[in-house]
């Protein structure tokens, strides 16, 4: 991926990653899983 178009004016992605340093929701995303609880580390054990 070229950070810079043949016009010299930069690109961007069409897709970026999820946590990429150009995510500028990926603080909002994870405010919004702790306050409904969804997050990894809120969900209960596995019953086996």
């Amino acid at each position: 991926l070229q950070k810079v178009s043949p016009g010299g004016l930069p690109t961007f992605s069409a897709h970026p990653a999820r946590f990429s340093p150009d995510d500028k929701f990926s603080r909002h995303r994870l405010a919004l899983k702790r306050r409904f609880g969804v997050l990894p580390t809120q969900k209960g054990r596995a019953v086996l």
